[in-house]
């Protein structure tokens, strides 16, 4: 396979997972010779996403989009995200008899269900009756995976996430305000409400809180817990800078389907304390690495016994490359699949 078009209404200027896992997926296939286009709402007008501004609504209909994709000419297609973009790439898809391939990052009902009153069955049908029309269903972990082939989700596959272990690394000296009392526990990512901030705002620990990203909570928790050092959104280096010089990384989500800011706090040598939950289970398990507690305050105190060069060493074992490969293997299987079914379809005609 030569050339793959990924459509997602997930991008810039949001900073999350979704955009960076598939900025970097994409790097490593160049690497390999497979050219990666991107369908992204840079390509139309767009309506700002109601609670979250920064999450841009495409403005377009499905002739628009079908003309884009058949204008990229790529082998293969890949919907990333199931917002309108998504949506309307796989209608074309699907009224083409083209394969196609989507990928599960987000746990959408309950982010949903944390704002409306919608229940979460209704949400999971929409998404299982999306997610199933195409070839394939990649996700990033194991208990996601049987998480939604429970709820009847099919044609799973597996695709893992990596880390950047050259620019997160541990690194020398402090970003954060030399009156900071230690330790430093620290949390990374959208300050959002489904991500169960306060959670660990409300813990009675010793030392320092520090709250590293942006989001729409953002202004509301500087309010209400002043005691804290927000220090808005970080990249690059002083984002990585930022994780070294935390004594303990604390994830209190209970929505995330991995959590790639785990990884990025490890390779800087940095425990992790979490909830025993989807994305922890998977990442932290049995690794040493961090410390799994229904109870946080237990989990972020004992994290702090936890060697350094150890977090390091478990983030090792998760690299660009070899997730890159597999999202290209599972291309390849799921037009496999889809000729397979062609060729069914016409043997009973």
């Amino acid at each position: 396979m030569s050339s793959i078009l990924i459509v997602t209404d997930a991008w810039h200027p949001q900073i999350n997972g979704v955009v960076r896992s598939l900025e970097r997926t994409a790097e490593e296939l160049e690497k390999i010779g497979v050219r990666v286009e991107f369908l992204t709402p840079q390509e139309f007008t767009t309506l700002p996403c109601p609670t979250y501004p920064e999450i841009r609504l495409s403005l377009t209909h499905r002739g628009i989009v079908r003309r884009k994709i058949e204008d990229y000419g790529c082998e293969h297609l890949h919907i990333a995200t199931e917002g309108p973009l998504g949506l309307l790439a796989a209608s074309v898809a699907k009224k083409a008899g083209r394969p196609f391939t989507t990928s599960y990052h987000t746990r959408f009902p309950e982010y949903v269900s944390a704002r409306l009153p919608v229940p979460l069955t209704w949400s999971y049908s929409w998404l299982r009756r999306f997610h199933n029309s195409g070839c394939g269903c990649m996700v990033a972990t194991r208990s996601l995976e049987q998480d939604l082939r429970d709820r009847g989700f099919t044609n799973l596959m597996r695709w893992s996430r990596g880390v950047d272990e050259q620019q997160f690394k541990p690194y020398e000296g402090s970003v954060l305000p030399a009156d900071l009392p230690r330790p430093v526990f620290m949390y990374v990512g959208r300050v959002a409400i489904e991500k169960n901030i306060k959670a660990f705002l409300d813990l009675d620990l010793p030392g320092s809180k520090v709250v590293v990203g942006g989001g729409p909570q953002l202004d509301s928790l500087r309010r209400e817990y002043p005691g804290v050092h927000f220090t808005g959104s970080k990249v690059g280096e002083d984002l990585a800078r930022h994780y070294s010089d935390a004594d303990v990384f604390v994830f209190p989500s209970l929505t995330d389907t991995f959590g790639n800011v785990m990884l990025e706090a490890l390779a800087c040598g940095v425990p992790v304390a979490a909830f025993p939950v989807m994305g922890p289970l998977d990442v932290i398990s049995d690794t040493g690495a961090g410390v799994l507690s229904e109870d946080l305050r237990e989990a972020a105190e004992a994290a702090l016994d936890i060697p350094r060069e150890h977090c390091r060493t478990i983030a090792m074992n998760y690299t660009w490359a070899a997730s890159a490969r597999q999202f290209l293997d599972n291309c390849i299987e799921a037009q496999d699949i889809h000729n397979a079914r062609t060729t069914q379809g016409k043997a009973a005609e």
